[in-house]
């Protein structure tokens, strides 16, 4: 199949997910129960400052598989203590889309596609293709800016529509963590 039928037919594929999503088809969607937080998702070497995390796309049919370890929008924060080496552990889960992963500044709105990753070696491979379904990567880099961050799927329109999470880069942090996003104030 010619390079260009295949990428048509990804990207009509992702907008067709894309509308599930934003019409709440999605599988999962509007679910009751929330999904947890699984413990082995986290793997701390306190003695050589590393924090490895488990981080696995389309986990859920939430959002129409365009989630992060069954959270989308934002909804789980892995945090991690200034200066320590992050090691995320990519797997693409979702058997129907590819997706990949890129460590970004906060930012709204977040972006349709990849944009520059705010550590160096802060993405997946083939960021704008994806990892097809069981397709894995290990992506490591140093934390060493404090701040608000995304993981976010680079895969165009992806993330955009909702397959990001939350990295919090602390100074204060003496260890890393996994924890739900507390829900924005209501105006």
């Amino acid at each position: 199949m010619p390079r260009s039928s295949l990428a048509l037919r990804r990207t009509l594929a992702a907008l067709a997910l894309l509308a599930l999503a934003a019409t709440g088809h999605g599988a999962a969607q509007g679910s009751a129960t929330p999904q947890p937080i699984e413990p082995s998702w986290l793997k701390v070497d306190s003695a050589k400052k590393t924090a490895t995390f488990q981080l696995t796309a389309g986990l859920t049919g939430l959002n129409g598989a365009l989630n992060f370890n069954g959270f989308r929008d934002g909804g789980v924060t892995f945090t991690a203590p200034l200066n320590w080496n992050v090691v995320l552990r990519f797997l693409n889960h979702d058997g129907m889309l590819p997706h990949s992963a890129e460590v970004i500044p906060d930012q709204e709105p977040v972006p349709t596609g990849p944009v520059p990753p705010a550590f160096d070696r802060a993405t997946t491979t083939m960021l704008q293709d994806g990892l097809t379904a069981g397709q894995t990567d290990v992506v490591k880099f140093l934390a060493n800016k404090a701040g608000s961050f995304l993981i976010f799927c680079g895969v165009p329109g992806h993330g955009a529509a909702g397959m990001w999470i939350r990295l919090q880069v602390d100074s204060s942090a003496t260890a890393p963590a996994v924890s739900r996003t507390p829900a924005p104030a209501k105006p």
